[in-house]
């Protein structure tokens, strides 16, 4: 993301789309086309919600939007379109995290059949890309988010970039070609066997030795400007490397302390098995809240989620999918979570008001969730 500003393709773009073509002509068409990016690119939440903020930022001061919508939209589609189409990071935690159980014994069969029928009760995700589209698309604008203002500094929308935008697609286009390419070569000829965290980090390898062939050679920006970019960018994510640490830490405790089993034993015919997703996804919502990381929660939970299903006879898949929907909904009402702080600085939005005219959508696509988790229990 720090190359990609450098190289001034994301200015190039947006000038493309502010003045060569009629693709963004109204404040909704603005924000929907951060949407689509939001949507469109799924390999990595962080840099969905960097990429899709940047380009919807001066778009949207065009056209008076206020940047906490931005956020809202940037915040809305990232996480929940990485937990859906999980050719990606979030994708090899779940694997790993599932086949852990397997390797223990308490699940049988195979850990990608698992995912993909837990990802297809991912109802938070679903319930919050509907929602989000749905106010982009009437301009609902409901609690603190009728009260958010528009920038007031608009003069620089006035210049025009020379640079081009192929400096922004091409790598972007580079990186989602990749890790397709490394899905296959890892998983032997198979995507959905592939590797999803090797896949990543040779993607990330490849797109950086794309963009420095694409950028040096024609002096866009030197040897030297380039890796002082690329160490300046790597840094801002060293914060977030060392939460998933501690998250993953805490995580191989709750395991060793037998947690889930313990909950198991405590819990089991003390409620009804019909309220079983409910309650893990309310559960998971509360610690992802709390923690302000989804893949933290998803770590805790998953261990507890599974033996309590299996001791019930419950669905396994509708547990682990009630899993991935708490860690994605409290995470996105949390303020210390680090989608909620990078879609605020990726929109130039102050966090709390972020939070603040966030929550009511997240709310509403809970409940939606909470009533398909029940409806789902109760069908099957």
């Amino acid at each position: 993301m720090e190359l990609l500003q450098k190289s001034g393709g994301i200015d190039g773009f947006v000038s493309y789309m502010s003045h060569q073509t009629t693709l963004v002509r109204s404040g909704r068409s603005a924000l929907l086309l951060s949407y689509i990016i939001g949507v469109v690119i799924f390999i990595e939440s962080s840099i969905t919600s960097l990429i899709a903020g940047a380009v919807g930022r001066p778009l949207c001061d065009k056209y008076n939007i206020p940047h906490a919508k931005l956020a809202f939209v940037c915040d809305s589609t990232s996480a929940p379109i990485s937990s859906l189409i999980v050719l990606n990071g979030w994708g090899a935690l779940l694997l790993g995290l599932i086949a852990t159980q397997i390797s223990q014994g308490t699940l049988q069969g195979d850990g990608v059949d698992i995912l993909l029928n837990a990802v297809a009760h991912n109802f938070y995700a679903m319930s919050a890309l509907l929602v989000t589209f749905v106010a982009i698309w009437f301009d609902i604008n409901i609690g603190a988010m009728k009260r958010a203002k528009p920038a007031k500094e608009l003069a620089h929308l006035s210049t025009i970039s020379t640079v081009t935008p192929l400096y922004m697609l091409l790598p972007i286009i580079a990186m989602i070609a990749s890790v397709f390419l490394f899905l296959y070569a890892t998983g032997g000829g198979n995507i959905l066997k592939g590797s999803g965290s090797s896949a990543i980090f040779y993607t990330m390898l490849t797109t950086l030795l794309f963009m420095y062939l694409l950028y040096v050679p024609k002096k866009v920006m030197s040897a030297k400007e380039y890796g002082v970019t690329a160490f300046r960018g790597a840094k801002k994510l060293f914060p977030i490397a060392f939460i998933l640490l501690l998250a993953f830490a805490i995580g191989k405790v709750t395991n060793e302390l037998r947690t889930g089993e313990y909950l198991a034993t405590l819990l089991n015919g003390n409620i009804t098995v019909l309220l079983l997703p409910a309650l893990i996804f309310l559960l998971s919502g509360v610690i992802s809240f709390s923690t302000g990381t989804s893949w933290g929660t998803f770590s805790i939970m998953v261990p507890i989620a599974v033996p309590l299903a299996v001791s019930m006879d419950a669905d396994i898949a509708l547990a682990i999918g009630a899993v991935i929907s708490g860690g994605v909904f409290g995470d996105h009402c949390s303020p210390i979570s680090d989608t909620t702080i990078i879609s605020s600085l990726a929109s130039e939005c102050d966090v709390i008001e972020h939070v603040q005219t966030q929550l009511p959508y997240a709310l509403i696509s809970g409940v939606i969730a909470l009533i398909l988790f029940m409806l789902s229990a109760w069908i099957g």
